[in-house]
């Protein structure tokens, strides 16, 4: 499975907002557009991402391969950068702790290759 994610915030801090894209065999299978309500733009992007590994365990994925356009962000997930912040080592820690008996994946991508969970993810903020 495969996962692109993106989270944004309307103000940095301000309203947070979470989109993810979830692929099976090459087909959407399920798109989420969520609001997170206020905080920085590194708890919602990280905030994506564990939404899609829930959703991909949920739906019994044993893999799942995550796509975002922060390089930051899958760099301190694939730990070749340590995450400093308290708060964002705690839902990392969420990340891999739902993600147990799964193959998890990450992968830079640019942000036109996203486009899709931007748009969700905006669209979650808005909800706020």
């Amino acid at each position: 499975m495969i996962a692109y994610t993106d989270g944004c915030c309307l103000g940095n801090p301000g309203k947070m907002g979470a989109g993810v894209v979830l692929l099976h065999d090459g087909k959407v299978v399920r798109e989420t557009s969520r609001y997170l309500g206020m905080g920085t733009n590194n708890i919602a992007e990280y905030t994506a991402v564990l939404i899609a590994v829930e959703e991909a365990k949920r739906m019994g994925a044993k893999g799942l391969s995550v796509r975002s356009d922060s390089k930051l962000l899958v760099s301190q997930l694939k730990r070749e950068f340590r995450v400093k912040a308290p708060h964002l080592r705690e839902i990392m820690g969420k990340i891999w702790k739902t993600g147990e008996g799964m193959t998890l994946h990450f992968e830079w991508i640019p942000r036109e290759q996203n486009e899709r969970a931007d748009e969700l993810s905006k669209e979650g903020a808005e909800k706020g």
